[in-house]
């Protein structure tokens, strides 16, 4: 369990106790059961001298919690030599180890295991003659193969009922095509990964310059241009309408950075499109009350798809937009503004505000870049610590980005952050020695955070940034285990701590409406909390940071803790409840005069309660937001 319990402080308010740093948090979860090799089976004459595997899992190395799981072990040693191994959590605590002997012959040695604790598990073997580490694959470093354990969080948090399928709050970008048989760009991308990690929103592609390439009108919204993956109706479409095609563009390229010649032309294929969506979700999606459209993607100045047009035409453009889908889509969510900066967001609506954009939006879409680098070492509360730089720390971002909202668009309005990942640091390549553990435990932590604190500030959606190791270094939630330089559409996968971190988070935090942060934290504490559907049991999300020991001298510290008494109930009231650790292993906890004593750590952790109340009285709800 990711957290130590303390004796009741007694304080009259929530409050972090002093001095912090005297304090470390412990970590606490079953070892794994693993039983000795059976019988080994001959193994391919060539490869490494030591390689590790997971087989017997859906392909996304993760399995069941309890479930037998295997650890299949190959050697090749020159002479009858033995193996020493080990499988340590994202916390770098050995959780299982042995030894056995190996004959003088390829062959493969499997360990039937199983663990009672979720999460990320790295297995290290070497053979005791050379100290041989196991080779690095793909974008996964030497030394380690890994696998994970999937939470089951239900004995506290029974599954939600959806009256509406849009109340899911998690989305992904990146296909894995890992059914046998299967490749990119064919098939299921998305299955059965996304489900394993508890990710429903998907990108779907109506874009201008990808379905009229050659010229205009050759996109029939009569025919069933919806991918079968989406047919089953369990991952839902957002939307993308962004780019021109070359034939319609004024620089006569496809461009994003100028409206098209014809905003007429544009009108006709904007209404196409809401037809054909409209048919696609009474047909397909029943139980969601929305479709929702993206319009722009990042049109920052600084970035990739600069725009380069004027404001009054990209309003036009918007304009054109929002009226065109509504013709044909009633239902429609035409959102924008989806610069890549966070902060720049509200910047660019509050100087479209006089022109006019807040009437073209229904709800505003953000990508969730919130420094120079998101990475362990650029966290979202970097700059919250001081307060001379607090403005451009992603909670004071998306409070004024909230505010904007609600002055321009309207209160209510969806917010959709479509896109945050965190990378390795600056500066970092894929290497056989890059990451090590530490790196790799700061980004699980930095994902779940910012994460969090995007929904905790009011946003409705998050989508979380990228499925596998890309060409920039280090996005993944996974490793891609056959490109050392990352790649797209891979067909061999393993977790990092950052996957298991969000299928922890997505398990406890789906299904919920956010109540807003807690009031009266301490500088360097970030709770928020929410509430789950129908009226359930309020789920509060706490941690810590301290920007000396992220990194410090020893790089990020796993153990830094600091006091802090929760409110979960009326004063004078005891009992217990759950805490779930940030890979979702539950704890059963004692409060007492209605305070939950935590000794907070950099890892975020989940308190489960009853008293919504008492809750809703101790915070600050997002403005303008509505719920889910």
């Amino acid at each position: 369990m990711l957290l130590t319990m303390t004796a009741c402080d007694n304080a009259t308010s929530d409050e972090a106790a002093t001095p912090a740093a005297s304090k470390r948090a412990s970590f606490d979860t079953p070892p794994l059961r693993c039983d000795a090799p059976a019988t080994p089976v001959p193994a391919a004459q060539s490869g490494p001298a030591i390689e590790a595997d997971t087989p017997g899992s859906n392909g996304t190395r993760m399995f069941a919690l309890n479930a037998p799981l295997s650890v299949a072990i190959t050697t090749r040693a020159k002479a009858a030599d033995a193996v020493n191994w080990e499988i340590r959590d994202a916390w770098n605590v050995v959780k299982a180890s042995g030894r056995f002997a190996v004959d003088a012959k390829p062959a493969t040695y499997t360990l039937a295991c199983s663990s009672r604790a979720a999460g990320y598990f790295a297995v290290s073997a070497s053979l005791e003659s050379d100290k041989t580490a196991l080779p690095p694959r793909g974008t996964r470093p030497s030394g380690i193969a890994t696998f994970g354990v999937l939470p089951d969080v239900s004995a506290a948090l029974p599954a939600v009922t959806y009256a509406r399928l849009d109340q899911h709050r998690f989305g992904g970008q990146g296909a894995a095509y890992l059914k046998p048989g299967e490749s990119c760009c064919s098939g299921d991308g998305y299955r059965p990964l996304y489900p394993d990690l508890g990710l429903t929103w998907v990108n779907d592609n109506r874009n201008w310059y990808v379905t009229e390439e050659k010229g205009p009108h050759t996109f029939d919204a009569a025919a069933d241009n919806l991918a079968p993956f989406f047919k089953p109706g369990d991952l839902l479409r957002l939307i993308q309408l962004d780019g021109i095609p070359a034939w319609a563009s004024p620089t006569k390229e496809r461009t994003h950075s100028y409206a098209p010649v014809s905003l007429d032309a544009y009108r006709d294929y904007m209404k196409r499109v809401g037809a054909e969506s409209n048919t696609v979700r009474k047909t397909w999606f029943p139980r969601q009350s929305q479709n929702y459209y993206q319009v722009t993607w990042e049109p920052d100045y600084e970035g990739g798809l600069p725009w380069r047009d004027s404001d009054a035409n990209l309003v036009a453009m918007y304009k054109a937009t929002h009226e065109a889908i509504h013709a044909s889509d009633p239902n429609a969510v035409v959102m924008g503004l989806t610069l890549s900066n966070l902060a720049s967001n509200t910047t660019w609506l509050r100087r479209l505000a006089p022109l006019g954009i807040g009437k073209y939006l229904d709800g505003v879409s953000v990508h969730g870049y919130y420094d120079v680098g998101t990475s362990p070492s650029h966290p979202p509360e970097r700059f919250d610590v001081d307060p001379s730089t607090s403005a451009k720390a992603m909670p004071a971002a998306m409070r004024e980005l909230r505010r904007a909202m609600t002055d321009i668009v309207k209160p209510g309005a969806k917010l959709f952050v479509t896109e945050t990942g965190v990378s390795y640091d600056i500066g970092s390549k894929y290497g056989p020695h890059t990451p090590g553990w530490n790196v790799l435990y700061a980004q699980g932590a930095v994902v779940a955070r910012a994460h969090l604190m995007l929904l905790g500030e009011g946003a409705d959606v998050s989508f979380v940034f990228y499925s596998a190791d890309p060409p920039e270094v280090g996005y993944g939630v996974f490793f891609d285990l056959v490109n050392a330089e990352g790649g797209f559409g891979q067909t061999q996968i393993s977790p990092k701590p950052a996957a298991m971190a969000v299928a922890a988070m997505t398990r406890i935090v789906d299904g919920t409406t956010t109540l807003g942060y807690l009031n009266g934290t301490p500088r360097g504490v970030y709770a928020y909390a929410f509430q789950r559907l129908n009226g359930g049991k309020v789920v509060t999300a706490l941690w810590t940071h301290r920007n000396a020991s992220w990194p410090g001298r020893d790089g990020f510290d796993s153990t830094h803790g600091v006091d802090y008494s929760l409110v979960v109930d009326a004063p004078g009231k005891s009992g217990t409840v759950t805490v779930f650790d940030m890979m979702g292993n539950a704890s059963a906890m004692q409060y007492s005069d209605g305070r939950l004593p935590l000794v907070l750590s950099e890892a975020p952790v989940y308190v489960v309660s009853d008293n919504a109340a008492a809750m809703r009285a101790n915070v600050t709800k997002p403005a303008g937001y509505v719920g889910q």
